[in-house]
């Protein structure tokens, strides 16, 4: 009678908790979008090739990105929920800028603009680089280079400085592999029921 009654007041499972882990597709969707338009700032290919990045922006990075943040709320995960929705949202707005956004219009200060938006994004990922240290190592290590790169990259549009333009793309390559390498550790280590991949300490 006691087990009977135990079982019949025990707490349902929650929605949560049949869902597969988000994680992996929000780091591949970041990983991907980021890996391209790094590849244009660093250099390695055009900036006149920049628009396909738009595509990618828009449904990848961030349509694909922002529901891996709301399925990480259903898990009850608030880190992953607030840092995927909000880099989806940040590639939302790099579409938006891009695609609808008449920079030119704006003159010599178009590149302020950007500079500032580039800064808020500097913050706000210094604050979730400051929340990850309770996470695991890999995760510190993508927010450190992303706030390099996020720094690098706002002080190219204010100075304006070409040259650190540059070096936040290289910096974006390395977020772009480490963001890359917590996708491939979620999937395979999921997938074979065991550590394959760590990400330091787990």
């Amino acid at each position: 009678m006691a087990d009977q009654n135990t079982a019949s007041t025990a707490a349902p499972a929650s929605f949560g908790a049949s869902l597969a882990d988000p994680g992996p597709l929000g780091l591949g969707a970041f990983a991907l979008t980021t890996f391209f338009l790094s590849s244009v700032n660093s250099g390695l290919i055009p900036v006149a090739v920049e628009p396909v990045v738009l595509g990618l922006a828009l449904f990848y990075g961030g349509i694909v990105q922002v529901f891996a943040g709301m399925w990480e709320f259903a898990k009850g995960n608030t880190f992953g929920a607030v840092a995927f929705s909000s880099y989806g949202a940040f590639w939302l707005a790099f579409w938006y800028l891009v695609a609808h956004t008449d920079l030119k219009a704006m003159g010599a200060d178009a590149g302020k603009g950007v500079g500032w938006f580039l800064l808020c994004w500097t913050i706000f990922t210094a604050i979730m680089l400051v929340a990850s240290l309770r996470t695991n190592g890999l995760l510190v290590g993508v927010f450190v280079l992303l706030t390099l790169t996020f720094i690098a990259l706002t002080i190219g549009k204010l100075g304006p400085s070409a040259g650190m333009t540059k070096l936040g793309g290289w910096l974006g390559l390395l977020t772009a592999a480490g963001a890359w390498y917590g996708c491939l550790a979620g999937v395979a280590n999921s997938t074979a029921k065991r550590v394959m991949f760590p990400t330091w300490p787990r």
